[in-house]
């Protein structure tokens, strides 16, 4: 009889585990990150990182690139995805911030459509200058467009990028006209800077600083609040006299309608990541300031930034439509 019971008892156990089995792998659900990006670029890689150091709090963790229309394929998959806290993706800015002002037509609304959960990353451009300027000031950069209007020109990776309108923020700030010159990518305006084509450009400062230090371009002022650690030396453009601050940054977002249970899971494993120190200095050797910030935080950021650029945008009229 006793022997009968503890079978009875090791198979009522074993059937215990068994159910109990799927019930602990739902506490851990999938998770797909979406990146509108093609393989290898900044966003891809940084979604890479953040998926590999939250592996833990999910059952999986897949990252799927859905590049195309400047990252508005992907956000599009997002904003028809479930709310359940299962797909998300981590993309810059510009889609959150600058779409909204140069599209006539864009397939979502920045605010309404998406959920914020937090934001990883922030990063800062640079104002620089050609060798055919001889500028290594702010102060001489400006007044020397002033007196040589046609020495003012700057180029970017594009009509409507950020450093398009890095430049028109500046030239706001400061009272000074520049022109814009766009180039079909980061590195064509490079080359025409070196060449002397072009007297300035505005870019991520993790992009130039090699040309910096080799002494072929020269940063002359960072557009962030502080300076950069990959350029100390370089002051910010408020120190430089021109009252201005800008940055861009890298965000995780969700569908509208997220739960905010499932919103606080997300946004607590990306900021205990984000806050690694192992993680911060990676991300400091790509150019990035760790941030891993609140779901608030971030809405806050977006909301702060696109009161930011709407005028700039508005005085170009730029329309990617």
């Amino acid at each position: 009889m006793a022997s009968r019971f503890s079978f009875a008892a090791m198979l009522l156990a074993a059937a215990c585990a068994t159910v109990g089995a799927p019930v602990a792998a739902q506490d851990k659900p999938p998770l797909r990150i979406l990146v509108g990006f093609p393989p290898g670029g900044s966003a891809d890689v940084l979604a890479r990182l953040i998926g590999d150091a939250i592996r833990d709090d999910f059952s999986q963790v897949t990252v799927e690139n859905k590049p195309g229309a400047g990252g508005r394929i992907a956000l599009a998959a997002v904003k028809s995805a479930k709310p359940d806290g299962q797909t998300v993706i981590i993309l810059p800015s510009g889609p959150m911030v600058l779409y909204p002002h140069v599209y006539k037509k864009l397939e979502y609304d920045a605010v309404k459509d998406f959920t914020p959960i937090s934001q990883i990353a922030r990063f800062q451009f640079g104002v620089v200058s050609g060798p055919a300027t001889n500028v290594k000031t702010v102060a001489e950069m400006l007044a020397k467009s002033k007196a040589d209007p046609k020495s003012a020109t700057y180029g970017s990776p594009g009509l409507g990028t950020l450093p398009h309108f890095m430049g028109v923020l500046m030239e706001q700030s400061s009272g000074v006209p520049l022109t814009h010159v766009p180039f079909q990518g980061g590195a064509p305006a490079n080359t025409a800077l070196v060449g002397g084509h072009i007297g300035y450009k505005f870019d991520v400062v993790s992009e130039t600083t090699e040309l910096h230090r080799n002494g072929k371009v020269r940063i002359i002022a960072v557009t962030g609040a502080t300076r950069d650690p990959q350029v100390p030396e370089v002051p910010t453009l408020k120190e430089s006299g021109v009252d201005m601050e800008a940055t861009a940054w890298f965000a995780m977002y969700g569908p509208a309608g997220m739960a905010r249970d499932v919103v606080a899971k997300l946004e607590r494993a990306v900021s205990t990541a984000v806050k690694n120190p192992a993680m911060q200095e990676r991300m400091l050797k790509l150019g990035y300031e760790a941030i891993g910030s609140t779901s608030a935080e971030l809405a806050a950021a977006q909301r702060a930034d696109l009161a930011r650029w709407e005028k700039p945008i508005k005085a170009t009229g730029v329309s990617l439509d």
